[in-house]
């Protein structure tokens, strides 16, 4: 009898450290159960009180204005054929308000628009790489020549080389 007491002792002491590995393996399911509930509610629900944060407005739209046509010989070795340059050209602005300042100075433009391409040969203006240079220096430019006014593109509409 005494050993079944021993033996009784032992077991109960045993099943202690059991019953608290199961208690901690139901706090941390527990925990991990919340847990993951609440991960749930803060991704999935909790963005619908965001909807009444004000929207930020939609950027302006830019401003186009026409630069009058502009039609030059190009510069040529004597003897050659003489060959002809039509641009249509507008300039892209960033505000409406803009063109009006900019009107009183379209002589101006004009001006060192045709004094450069003048200059140019037809050989200047091949391929796609020619009028992007084209462009990015009447840019240049025009922006010296209105400033404090910023053009943002010089932008064409007709190149003919003839």
């Amino acid at each position: 009898m005494a050993e079944n007491e021993a033996e009784g002792g032992e077991g109960a002491e045993a099943a202690a450290p059991k019953n608290k590995l199961k208690l901690m393996i139901m706090a941390v399911g527990l925990l991990a159960v919340l847990g993951g509930g609440a991960a749930t509610w803060f991704f999935f629900f909790r963005h619908g009180d965001d909807e009444h944060h004000a929207e930020a407005p939609p950027p302006k739209p830019p401003a186009f204005v026409d630069v009058p046509d502009i039609m030059v010989n190009l510069a040529g070795a004597p003897g050659e054929r003489v060959q002809y340059l039509k641009l249509k050209v507008v300039l892209e602005l960033k505000e409406e308000k803009q063109i009006e300042a900019i009107k009183p100075t379209m002589p101006r433009i004009t001006d060192i628009f045709q004094t450069y391409v003048r200059e140019l040969r037809s050989s200047d203006l091949n391929g796609s790489a020619g009028v992007f240079r084209l462009k990015e220096e009447l840019t240049r430019r025009v922006n010296a020549a209105v400033a404090p006014i910023q053009v943002s593109a010089v932008l064409f509409k007709e190149v003919v080389i003839q």
